[in-house]
């Protein structure tokens, strides 16, 4: 049998997929897998039923689950695993990143990468105490730039991420409501007092992008969300050995972070015939050995809870892992509605457009409850 899946075209996307998938021996395992890789972006661009009718295997975002529950595209993972087996997954996994790909009853993913929005920083450029809670950020960027993260998607996710930390996870209280007005104003305040202290050169840059800036540069001292990339925190890469992650801000000291989920499963299409042997390899994937050797070993970031708390790990990666658990446990879940992404997308440009030319928070929240309410009734028709 030969597979074919698509995975993004980061090395932690796709080295460890690979090297993998190079262990297999078609003579002995009886298949042969091949990934394939596009960019990050290229998720959020094509539907989801596209891609699984051109793949065995789609890596995606547990966002993508409404639309591919709506298109019958992707197996759930019931069908093919047993209760116990997804059970025992749900306890070895961090946080919410196996119950996010829970949709309708049913899972349908499995969580091969845990990452959520966390905190970067130079420890050269800030100077004294890392910043723990909102207010001390905002008080840092006063004398030291600070960027936020704001291109693609990642406007409408940094705003979840401070809606969660002051106390109100967007669409959680009501799914029918995106946000109430307090905590929409107070967030797109702080919002746009961290805009008109950004360095202008970061606004078009993706998480990737600004963490390979502040390695490579002075100009930013401090990102207060980005998703975080192990890559980046690793001792023994020499531009890179500057940047420290730690835990997403909070509204007080010992609140809550306010984070929003990101990470990837691995998805199984409906045009998939999954022989016994590959369901063992995606088993094999997510084992202990995988996640806290062969994973790490080969730029991956791992799911599985252990992992993250693996002292071996840990000092490999200058404790990324340890220092930013408490986030990831505690991370949001975005909608997955059928529509969601095309509405996360509509939210972030309609920040952008206000933050660059200062409109009335009023008016910018009252465009983003519109734009949401028009995409969760369109999908409850």
């Amino acid at each position: 049998m030969q597979y074919l899946g698509l995975t993004w075209d980061h090395p932690r996307g796709y080295n460890a997929l690979a090297a993998a998938a190079a262990r297999l021996d078609a003579s002995r395992d009886r298949f042969t897998l091949a990934w394939q890789k596009q960019p990050l972006e290229g998720f959020e661009a094509h539907p989801i039923a596209d891609l699984c009718a051109r793949y065995d295997l789609v890596v995606l975002d547990h966002p993508h689950v409404g639309e591919a529950v709506a298109s019958e595209c992707l197996q759930p993972l019931e069908s093919l695993f047993t209760a116990e087996e997804i059970a025992a997954l749900e306890a070895d996994t961090i946080g919410p990143c196996l119950s996010s790909y829970k949709y309708e009853g049913q899972h349908w993913a499995l969580p091969l990468d845990a990452a959520t929005q966390v905190m970067a920083y130079r420890a050269d450029l800030i100077g004294g105490e890392v910043p723990v809670t909102w207010d001390e950020v905002i008080a840092l960027s006063a004398r030291v730039p600070v960027a936020l993260s704001i291109a693609g998607p990642h406007a409408a996710l940094s705003f979840q991420s401070i809606a969660t930390a002051f106390g109100e996870s967007p669409a959680h209280r009501d799914p029918a409501v995106f946000v109430s007005e307090t905590t929409g104003l107070a967030v797109l305040d702080v919002m746009a007092r961290l805009a008109s202290r950004s360095p202008s050169i970061v606004w078009a840059l993706n998480p990737i992008g600004i963490l390979a800036h502040m390695a490579q540069s002075q100009d930013v001292g401090l990102c207060p969300l980005i998703y975080g990339y192990v890559n980046y925190a690793s001792t023994t890469v020499p531009d890179a050995s500057s940047i420290s992650f730690t835990n997403a801000p909070r509204w007080a000291a010992g609140g809550r972070p306010g984070s929003t989920l990101g990470g990837t499963g691995i998805g199984i299409s409906t045009r998939c015939k999954p022989s016994p042997e590959l369901l063992n390899h995606l088993r094999w994937l997510l084992s202990e050995v995988a996640q806290s050797e062969f994973i790490p070993s080969h730029d991956g970031q791992p799911s599985r809870r252990s992992s993250w708390h693996n002292a071996a790990v840990n000092e490999r990666w200058n404790n990324f892992y340890e220092h930013t658990a408490e986030t990831l446990e505690k991370a949001y879940v975005r909608p997955r509605f059928n529509g969601a992404i095309a509405f996360q997308t509509r939210c972030s440009q309609l920040l952008r457009d206000g933050l660059v030319e200062r409109r009335s928070h009023r008016a910018v929240l009252s465009d983003i409850q519109d734009a949401y309410g028009a995409s969760f009734r369109a999908a409850a028709a």
